[in-house]
């Protein structure tokens, strides 16, 4: 079965396609030739994840699915959260929202926080499935490894002496909120 994954993130799609296997075949936004940017104005993770979908949906009537993700900081009251590919403003890196984030927990001591994917699925007009992910950690004070992407050198999940950076893709996709969320979506395929 082919679905589109609302994405033109390399990264995002190559982490997915591993968690899903041969089951299915994903398809980018590149792949079906859209190039245009897609709103994401909602103030949720989940408006957001829907928004995505819907919009890529009513143009192609395929099924598709998209994703959206936040880092919750609790001290700074769930910070970046819905902002965080953008969290150091417009058209920053992602190496700008990392030192903005560091240099915000500079004199904090509580850095726990956590990882919160939420997958929207539009297979029909008039139905959305929503799969969830999360996982709790601390904000390390520098960044440690060479893997994954974003935010992911200065996150240490909890119960792990490594961060996402530092873990195999395969490790990390076992644990993460974009892998669990992602496993509820395969297992849900599964069933159609």
């Amino acid at each position: 079965m082919e679905i589109i994954f609302a994405t033109n993130n390399a990264h995002k799609l190559e982490e997915i396609q591993a968690i899903v296997g041969s089951h299915f075949k994903l398809l980018s936004l590149n792949d079906i030739g859209f190039n245009e940017e897609i709103p994401e104005t909602q103030p949720t993770i989940e408006g957001n994840a829907l928004q995505k979908a819907e919009y890529i949906f009513e143009r192609f009537n395929k099924p598709v699915f998209a994703d959206d993700t936040g880092l919750e900081v609790k001290v700074l009251n769930g910070e970046p959260g819905v902002y965080s590919a953008r969290y150091a403003g417009p058209n920053c890196s992602f190496s700008d929202n990392v030192n903005l984030l560091l240099q915000n927990l500079k004199s904090k001591k509580d850095r726990s926080a956590r990882f919160k994917t939420v997958i929207a699925l539009k297979m029909s007009a008039h139905k959305s499935e929503f799969f969830e992910g999360k996982i709790d950690g601390v904000i390390t004070e520098k960044l440690s490894g060479k893997g994954g992407f974003g935010y992911d050198p200065i996150f240490l999940p909890v119960g792990f002496k490594e961060t996402f950076s530092e873990m195999s893709p395969q490790a990390k996709n076992e644990i993460s909120h974009r892998g669990l969320a992602t496993q509820k979506l395969v297992n849900f395929l599964k069933t159609l």
